[in-house]
């Protein structure tokens, strides 16, 4: 429904708002999500709202990435106002699906229909493609840009109509529909990961096929609950292929108000109950919602939640042993790299051993997702024959084909400015050199 209840009401500066979710201690990546007509008002360019230049300037200004999704439908602004933009409404048939309110959504005081447009409509089609395009030219490999959603269909972009019947004029329509916006996007999206949601197929657009392309394209999981939603979905998430993120929403408590949760007999209350359940599906990403004070607040309160997860959400490498050891007739290092998270390694990592001269530079990965949450994997380097000094060791995820993240050691020790551990290797003869690592 847009930012804040505050910057809604006028009586807060998006600035404000959007400098304060920046602030708070827990968070590591702004999201935005916002109608078609925010991003666009005419064929051929992009035309930003300002919150896109305010949120990408305070990632930077922080040290915070950004990822976004970007909807054809929102149901908090109808009838009044659609999310297609103007000169798309012209071109694509809108279907009028029922009365708001006539299946028990919350419609407040709107009065009309919920309008969705004929995704399979050419013109529609074409204009996503073209946004697509506009969009990967502008973001696609940009290091602020942690992930993008697939452009879905449906309210809010999450492949459902709620109770309402579909716009298609069939399910087979609506399925090779899907499946063809699904493809376009992972063609069109080189290098930024893209997250897909696994909406149950309430609606029967074909959601089971989509999510089978997705996964199987590389695309990471999402879900905008994690409590009311079907067990088939919670079973898909905690059983991706370890190599894929996956993003979680809490789907009703979004306020973060400390004073209105209930708490049980064992002290928990509603949101960290939702909170933990995030480790029990090995997730990388918790999403919270746009009250900064009252996230503040609820931290203050019941600080457990956002520790637990802040020490154990996501993947959390470190090279906990290193081995020196002799190997044809020089040093090898072999290196237990284990993982502290719950979730698997989201892509291929990525090991560098090279000697601050750079005349030593060995490279090796390891299988994908490696090592899971709460394993290691080991690997080794053939170190040339008599060295004797410093190796730094560094790594890096393979999030696309040939796209390298840095990984920042899960460590206590110092690392270098470049993110990599010192290692110290000793002279095979030294009597110490077994310790030397």
């Amino acid at each position: 429904s847009g930012p804040s209840i505050a910057v809604r009401e006028g009586r807060q500066t998006l600035e404000d708002h959007v400098e304060k979710m920046a602030n708070l201690p827990f968070v590591d990546v702004l999201y935005i999500r916002c109608d078609w007509r925010n991003v666009q008002k005419q064929p051929g360019r992009l035309d930003l709202d300002p919150v896109w230049d305010l949120t990408l300037a305070a990632a930077k200004r922080h040290g915070l990435r950004v990822a976004f999704r970007i909807q054809s439908s929102n149901t908090a602004f109808q009838p009044e106002q659609l999310a297609l933009p103007e000169f798309l409404r012209a071109k694509v048939p809108m279907v009028s699906i029922g009365h708001i309110g006539m299946y028990g959504d919350t419609g407040g005081t709107a009065k009309g229909d919920y309008v969705e447009p004929r995704y399979d409509h050419p013109e529609y089609q074409k204009a996503l493609a073209e946004l697509n395009r506009m969009l990967a030219d502008r973001f696609d490999g940009n290091p602020l840009i942690e992930f993008v959603d697939v452009m879905h269909i449906g309210f809010w972009g999450e492949g459902h109509f709620s109770g309402y019947p579909s716009p298609f004029p069939d399910a087979e329509t609506a399925k090779r529909t899907l499946s063809q916006m699904v493809r376009m996007q992972l063609a069109t999206w080189k290098k930024t990961p893209l997250a897909m949601n696994t909406q149950p197929d309430i609606s029967n657009t074909g959601n089971r096929e989509a999510i089978d392309i997705a996964v199987r394209g590389g695309a990471w999981v999402r879900s905008d609950s994690i409590i009311v939603e079907e067990p088939i979905q919670i079973e898909e998430l905690a059983n991706r292929p370890p190599w894929l993120a996956a993003i979680l929403e809490d789907g009703t408590l979004r306020q973060y108000d400390a004073a209105k949760l209930n708490v049980d007999a064992a002290g928990v209350n509603e949101l960290e109950n939702y909170m933990l359940h995030v480790l029990d599906l090995k997730a990388n990403y918790w999403s919270l919602w746009t009250e900064s004070e009252n996230l503040a607040s609820y931290n203050e309160r019941y600080p457990r939640g956002f520790a637990s997860l802040r020490t154990r959400m996501g993947y959390r490498l470190r090279p906990s042993w290193v081995w020196q050891r002799k190997r044809f007739g020089s040093s090898e290092l072999i290196v237990a790299v284990s993982n502290r998270g719950v979730a698997g390694v989201p892509g291929v990592l990525w090991l560098t051993a090279k000697s601050p001269d750079g005349t030593v530079n060995l490279r090796g990965s390891f299988d994908p997702g490696h090592p899971y949450g709460g394993a290691l994997r080991l690997g080794s380097f053939l170190l040339p024959k008599g060295y004797v000094g410093t190796i730094n060791l560094l790594a890096e995820i393979e999030i696309r084909p040939d796209v390298l993240k840095p990984v920042a050691w899960a460590c206590e020790q110092p690392l270098n400015a470049d993110g990599s551990l010192s290692l110290d290797v000793k002279p095979m003869n030294d009597p110490n050199w077994r310790k030397g690592i």
